[in-house]
């Protein structure tokens, strides 16, 4: 996965109290679940993932494939930085160009302010992870 793709994989993410919530595309299909123990399930619910409370991020085979640092860092699972989701939703690459903004009510939009998608009521550094799994092919 490309600085883009996981960028945009921590762009889905707002602080706060998790509980099952859906991610959305841009067209409102439901492409995924977060459930409150940070387990990821897809339209399915099938389980593709997990988001640890310490920002570790895992596919669905505990395999580490990134961490979401609590000042922002985006890191792959060599603890490369890879980017930076900043206070305000901004979220940037690791040359610190902004490639998306994560709003106040959960829309999620790229550098061009088009909006990808929705991660309503969803703590900012889950949503960020939820992103991995819905929007890129991840093994």
């Amino acid at each position: 996965m490309n600085i883009r793709g996981f960028a945009l994989f921590i762009l889905l993410a707002l602080t706060g109290v998790i509980k099952s919530q859906q991610v959305q595309k841009s067209n409102y299909s439901t492409v995924g679940y977060i459930k409150e123990d940070g387990t990821v399930q897809n339209q399915n619910y099938s389980t593709i993932g997990y988001i640890k409370k310490d920002g570790t991020v895992q596919n669905q085979n505990y395999s580490t494939i990134g961490y979401i640092k609590d000042n922002g860092t985006i890191q792959n699972q060599n603890y490369s930085t890879v980017g930076y989701i900043k206070d305000d939703g901004t979220v940037q690459n690791q040359n610190y160009s902004t490639i998306g903004y994560i709003k106040s009510d959960g829309t999620l939009q790229n550098q061009n302010y088009s909006t990808v998608g929705y991660a309503k009521n969803i703590n900012k550094k889950w949503a960020a992870a939820a992103t991995f799994f819905f929007f890129f092919n991840l093994k």
